[in-house]
């Protein structure tokens, strides 16, 4: 069935011969994939069950959206799932970015100071945190924050005082080579915060939902719908869970203090919202299985790839170092042109807001941006890496990495 499903025109027998390999070498691995999305589903199916979710909770609202019973009951479904006592999930956030920025607004004051415990922060985040960009633009430095960064070295008693006041983690990698962390991970540096400071840990999960079987403990979990929980139907949206003083103060920041997460109209988007969320197991799955497919290629064809074919993961990001820009330009194109949307244009690198270097976009996806669909980007800047994620199926993801494989191929090689 794979020979066949391989054996139409536009790739070369090398490109062919190497998927081949790898579906045969990968076999072991999709199936544990498989078994974790199962158990995923199960916890998902289970919350939907336990919140009596029936056709009402599709219901649209407007103006103040006060008792939208759809958008209060997928809080609390989202709050099950994820192992917390509260969540905010609306459509009106518009990125992960978006939704860090409530979170960090709202936990931190005057004076407080904001650790970051896996080094600086993804790009688009330095501006909020007033790291880079116009002094005055209403970065957390403009409100009186002091920032400090640390790398994870086991110990983090050198940088803990009572001065901080928000412990940031960054689970996925962003646009640096370090490694993902894992939930294990996460959950053994917030057990070190909170047994020696009351600061709250706040960690950026974009990424990394449903890639394993469990999400980390913390303060506020945050990440964006058009990501892995959107289950490729979440047109927009992001999400904040937590502890429920947190998610409280994160919902002050979001509306107005004394009003909080009791308000905002759901705007007809709830439907897609929980299919999504039903889905998202399936759907990162699928595009875990996608990143080992693609990790497994391009070790073939020469380039270093983090991580390897055969590691399990803890977010569906797969890196390819290309080592010049030429390729990096190439390799996204190659994702363009496997894309069902837009397949027929040429992405260029530009100076994409929020980012120091000029960064090259793939995205041939239904919803603008979504990174649960397959997309490619990067920073042309060394080592030129790009970073691949998502996949709503397999097989789409797959026809676009063996896409991006021929263009590079027949380009450079």
């Amino acid at each position: 069935m794979h020979k066949q499903s391989l054996n139409f025109p536009g790739f070369s027998d090398r490109i062919l011969k190497i998927a081949s390999e790898a579906e045969k070498s990968l076999g072991e691995v999709y199936n544990r994939i498989d078994a974790s999305a199962f158990i995923n589903t199960a916890r998902v199916a289970e919350a939907f069950k336990e919140e009596r979710v029936s056709d009402s909770c599709f219901a649209p609202s407007s103006g103040y959206g006060y008792g939208d019973r759809g958008r209060d009951t997928l809080d609390r479904i989202y709050a099950r799932v994820f192992g917390c006592k509260a969540a905010i999930v609306r459509p009106h956030i518009v990125s992960g970015t978006h939704a860090l920025t409530i979170g960090l607004f709202g936990l931190l004051r005057p004076g407080d100071v904001l650790l970051s415990v896996t080094g600086k922060p993804y790009d688009t985040l330095e501006e909020v945190i007033g790291i880079s960009g116009t002094p005055g633009d209403g970065s957390l430095r403009d409100f009186g924050i002091k920032y400090r960064q640390t790398e994870l070295d086991g110990d983090l008693s050198h940088a803990l005082d009572k001065n901080v006041r928000v412990v940031y983690i960054q689970r996925s990698k962003g646009y640096s080579n370090r490694r993902t962390l894992t939930v294990s991970e996460i959950n053994d540096i917030t057990s070190y915060v909170r047994a020696h400071s009351d600061a709250f840990v706040v960690v950026d999960n974009c990424y990394g939902e449903f890639t394993e079987e469990s999400e980390p403990g913390a303060d506020l979990l945050i990440g964006s719908l058009i990501k892995n929980p959107g289950g490729g139907l979440a047109e927009s949206g992001g999400y904040l869970a937590g502890s429920a003083r947190a998610v409280e103060l994160a919902g002050y920041r979001l509306t107005a203090p004394g009003v909080g997460s009791e308000a905002g109209a759901s705007l007809g988007q709830m439907k897609s919202m929980f299919q999504g969320f039903f889905l998202a197991p399936h759907v990162t799955a699928q595009a875990l299985k996608t990143a080992h497919f693609a990790a497994y290629v391009f070790h073939a064809l020469g380039y270093t790839v983090d991580p390897a074919w055969d590691s399990k993961r803890s977010d569906i990001i797969q890196s390819v170092i290309l080592g010049s820009p030429q390729l990096l330009i190439d390799f996204c194109r190659g994702i363009q042109k496997g894309s069902p949307v837009d397949a027929f244009v040429d992405p260029e690198p530009w100076d994409m807001p929020g980012y120091n270097d000029q960064v090259i976009m793939a995205a041939g996806t239904f919803i603008q941006g979504a990174s649960i669909e397959l997309s490619a980007d990067g920073p042309l800047r060394p080592p030129y890496t790009v970073f691949l994620q998502g996949g709503l199926t397999y097989e789409s993801g797959k026809l676009g990495i063996l896409t991006a494989a021929e263009n590079i191929c027949r380009l450079n090689c």
